[in-house]
């Protein structure tokens, strides 16, 4: 009779335990559509590589800098080349878009001081972090308590007969 308890305990456990996981998981963007221009910074004339990743449709490719670009579909990516009169210092948006997704990412021009005062300058983007990255301590919490309570309830209730049968 013990054993089915404690196997009880333990399914409640891992069930729980089972049920956080896709919640930890989860991101703001359903979709899964990722977008970068490689690199960021680039001379007037130079090449960037565009890559889009998680849409099953052609992405088009749109920014004030280059013409229009199609990554068709089972690609992810493709090249454009800037305009050669563009200008130097300036922050251009790359807009990619998927279906009803879109992602949009800045392109700065070699040479000269960014002319978009309201877009702050900022260090090195090395990347998410590594095991850090994406951390939502409010769902970790979240989880924790699930669990936590989860198992002091099956605690609770194999004390509790265990309890009356001793009575």
């Amino acid at each position: 009779m013990h054993a089915i308890r404690v196997a009880s305990a333990a399914l409640l456990g891992v069930s729980a335990l089972a049920m956080t996981a896709p919640a930890a998981l989860a991101q703001d963007d359903d979709s899964g559509f990722w977008a970068g221009v490689r690199p960021t910074t680039v001379e007037r004339g130079g090449q960037v590589r565009l890559r889009a990743t998680g849409c099953e449709q052609s992405v088009t490719v749109s920014s004030g800098v280059f013409d229009t670009v199609t990554i068709h579909r089972g690609r992810t990516t493709a090249w454009a080349t800037v305009d050669r009169d563009a200008r130097p210092g300036a922050v251009y948006e790359v807009s990619f878009y998927c279906g009803t997704f879109w992602q949009s990412v800045d392109l700065t021009i070699a040479g000269g001081r960014p002319d978009r005062p309201d877009h702050p300058q900022r260090g090195v983007q090395a990347g998410e972090g590594g095991t850090l990255a994406g951390l939502d301590l409010k769902q970790i919490g979240l989880g924790a308590a699930l669990i936590t309570a989860a198992l002091g309830t099956a605690y609770h209730l194999s004390r509790r007969s265990t309890d009356e049968d001793d009575a």
